[in-house]
C-alpha cells in the first residue's frame, strides 16, 4: 500500500453514475462524471487476466506491456480497461487512507522506512555523486548490487555494535524496553568512515559468533501492538 503524494489533487472515481454520498460527494467532482466503466472490465477482463498471469509467470516483460498498451492508447481498448482497473483500485485505496487513521500510520512508517533506506544507499554510494556512468545494463546491474551488498553488511554491523551496546546497558542496571529498541534505526552513518580505515592486523581477527537474541526485554507487548 504505497503512500500516494497529492491525493488531495487526484480524482475520485464513482461506481455507478446514479450513486450520491452524504459527506464525501466533493471529492468525486460533478454528479454523473467520474464513473468506471465497467462494462469495458467485464469485455477484457479474459485479456487483462491472460496480460497479468503472463507478467507472473516471467513470458512477458512489464516494460514491453506498458510500451505496447501505451502505443496509440486512444484506440487501445485493453488499455483503456486496465486504466479503469487502476482507477477502482485507487479510489478503494484513497478511500480506505482517509477513513483508516491506522492504515495511515502503517503506510507513513513503512514508506519512511524504505526512504531512509534509500537515503542510506546513496550516502554509501558516494563516489561520482552516485550517478551510474555506464549504458551497459549489465555493468548498471553489478553497481546497484554491489550497493545493496554494501549496505547490507553496514547495516548488519550497525546492528551487531548497537545489540553489544544494549547488553552492555543492561548489564549496568538500566531498564531497556521494546518500546525503546523500536525507535533505534541502524541507517545510522556518524560510526562509518567512507574513506576507509586501513589497518590489516585486524584482519586476521575472527569476530565472536553472532547472537541475536536481546535477554531481558520482552517484546512480545511491542508485536502485540504492531
Amino acid at each position: 500500500m504505497p503512500r500516494i503524494r497529492n491525493w488531495k489533487d487526484l480524482i475520485f472515481f464513482r461506481h455507478s453514475a446514479d450513486v450520491r454520498y452524504s459527506h464525501i460527494e466533493a471529492l468525486f467532482g460533478e454528479t454523473g462524471r467520474n464513473v468506471i466503466d465497467w462494462a469495458l472490465i467485464e469485455k477484457h477482463f479474459q485479456d487483462l487476466m491472460r496480460v497479468a498471469i503472463s507478467i507472473k509467470e516471467g513470458r512477458l516483460n512489464s516494460v514491453t506491456m506498458l510500451r505496447r498498451l501505451t502505443s496509440n492508447s486512444r484506440r487501445n481498448e485493453i488499455y483503456k480497461a486496465f486504466r479503469e482497473v487502476g482507477r477502482s483500485v485507487r479510489t478503494v485505496q484513497l478511500l480506505r487512507f482517509l477513513a483508516d487513521a491506522g492504515l495511515r500510520r502503517r503506510v507513513s512508517a513503512a514508506t519512511n522506512k524504505a526512504e531512509s533506506y534509500n537515503g542510506y544507499t546513496d550516502w554509501l554510494r558516494f563516489g561520482n555523486a552516485g550517478v551510474l556512468a555506464s549504458n551497459d545494463p549489465a555493468e548498471q546491474e553489478k553497481m546497484i548490487k554491489f550497493t545493496s551488498l554494501l549496505a547490507n553488511c553496514t547495516i548488519f554491523q550497525t546492528a551487531v555494535d548497537m545489540s553489544q551496546v544494549i547488553r552492555d546497558l543492561i548489564a549496568e542496571g538500566w531498564d531497556i524496553t521494546a518500546a525503546q529498541i523500536a525507535q533505534l534505526s541502524p541507517y545510522i552513518t556518524e560510526h562509518i568512515h567512507r574513506f576507509g580505515i586501513f589497518a590489516t592486523d585486524s584482519l586476521k581477527i575472527r569476530p565472536p559468533a553472532f547472537d541475536p537474541e536481546l535477554a531481558g526485554i520482552d517484546f512480545s507487548a511491542l508485536e502485540l501492538a504492531a
